[in-house]
């Protein structure tokens, strides 16, 4: 799978995940704790399962940057390789320019 379709697909998976608000299934309490009690533990639950997910997040967002850095430095290689064609172009149609001109010099 090429670079940038993997990195479409994890900014996809990132945003969906980021929609859905994920609760941890929850287990029987036991009867004798009171209502406040059963309520903390649910809200600490949830907030494990959000630290989780951020966490899960913060390293997605992370892959993608070093994708992106990693990307951005085959661009410049590409650009280079380009420039460098480019020149190389160059140097040969002034030379061949060059030798036509002195062809007609010596002719004319």
């Amino acid at each position: 799978m090429s670079k940038p379709v993997l990195l479409v697909c994890l900014l996809v998976i990132l945003i969906v995940t980021s929609q859905f608000e994920w609760r941890q299934p929850l287990v029987e309490l036991d009867t004798a704790t009171s209502s406040s009690q059963k309520q903390q533990q649910i809200s600490d639950r949830e907030e494990a399962v959000k630290e989780k997910i951020i966490i899960s997040q913060e390293r997605h967002i992370q892959r993608l940057n070093e994708l992106v850095r990693s990307l951005q430095l085959q661009l410049l290689q590409c650009k280079g390789e380009n420039e460098t064609q480019n020149a190389t172009k160059s140097y040969h149609i002034n030379k061949q320019f060059i030798e036509v001109e002195r062809k007609q010099i010596l002719e004319g």
